[in-house]
């Protein structure tokens, strides 16, 4: 059974009964005890007891079960900042809350969309806020404000930390995030430094500082590049480190579903439309000197 992080923040609890052991307590700014549990090993789910009257908002498409008492609604939630271009990128701009609407305690289960594990964090630990990789966010409990953002322009693509950690979480409350393989934490201290892979960022405290460090030209991201950019880390603060981001398992997926020519590189369609491209810019060339 998976122990939550942050262990000096949540107090462990044995409860009776049909949920067995409770891995976990979130204390409420309201003294309010929320328990939770988190279950399974390399695809995990959180299980959250609510008393009546309480609520958990997840992302849609995460639910698993759940107890008769509890109903589920589709709501737009204004704390959380979502606007036309995150709808024209194909991310949702709902979210779904689940309300005990019963007299007596109930409980949902909410799941891992992948092969990852859930991390619980307790936003007022990290001053209120904490940067994550693009659709880490699974619930929340309490005060707790997602904001998404996307910016068009391409010489922005990785300019700092908001460059590839699309996610901002704030508030007081408890958030579940979701990350890949394995997860490490690090704690850094003031001045040290760590060099991470930028996919393998899982979420970082806003007090560390992010630098963006290319290994190399931008070309050979076309013509297979890997661990082109790295984030340099330095402290402090606390950065949790995924092993197995799930663009990285979904490419070695691809490679083994596709012939042996994309097989051995992953970007073969991608060469071969610049390879057309530039005979086409050399076609159109030659055809308007000739007109000259």
């Amino acid at each position: 059974m998976a122990a939550p992080f942050f262990l000096n923040a949540f107090s462990a609890l044995r409860v009776p009964g049909q949920l067995g052991m409770i891995d976990a307590v979130f204390m409420s700014p309201q003294d309010a005890m929320i328990p939770f549990q988190i279950l399974g090993g390399e695809a995990q789910l959180v299980q959250i007891m609510l008393k009546p009257e309480e609520k958990v908002i997840a992302k849609p498409g995460s639910m698993c079960f759940m107890s008769g008492s509890i109903e589920m609604e589709n709501v737009f939630v204004p704390e959380n900042e979502v606007g036309v271009w995150q709808w024209l990128f194909g991310k949702t701009v709902s979210s779904i809350v689940f309300h005990n609407n019963g007299q007596g305690d109930g409980f949902v289960g909410i799941a891992a969309p992948s092969l990852a594990r859930i991390l619980p964090l307790d936003l007022a630990i990290f001053g209120g806020e904490i940067l994550c990789q693009p659709d880490a966010f699974l619930c929340s409990i309490n005060d707790v404000k997602v904001n998404n953002t996307v910016d068009q322009r391409a010489r922005n693509i990785i300019p700092g930390a908001e460059g590839f950690l699309r996610q901002k979480l704030s508030g007081q409350g408890l958030a579940f995030i979701v990350a890949g393989g394995s997860v490490v934490q690090k704690n850094l201290e003031v001045g040290e430094v760590l060099s991470v892979d930028v996919s393998c960022i899982a979420a970082v405290t806003t007090t560390v500082n992010v630098q963006i460090k290319y290994n190399g030209p931008m070309r050979r991201a076309v013509f297979g590049g890997d661990n082109l950019v790295t984030a340099v880390l330095t402290g402090p603060g606390i950065v949790f480190i995924q092993s197995l981001p799930f663009h990285r398992f979904s490419q070695r997926i691809a490679r083994a579903v596709t012939s042996p020519n994309m097989r051995e590189n992953p970007k073969f369609v991608m060469q071969i439309a610049i390879f057309f491209f530039l005979a086409y810019v050399v076609i159109i060339s030659s055809l308007i000197l000739t007109d000259v």
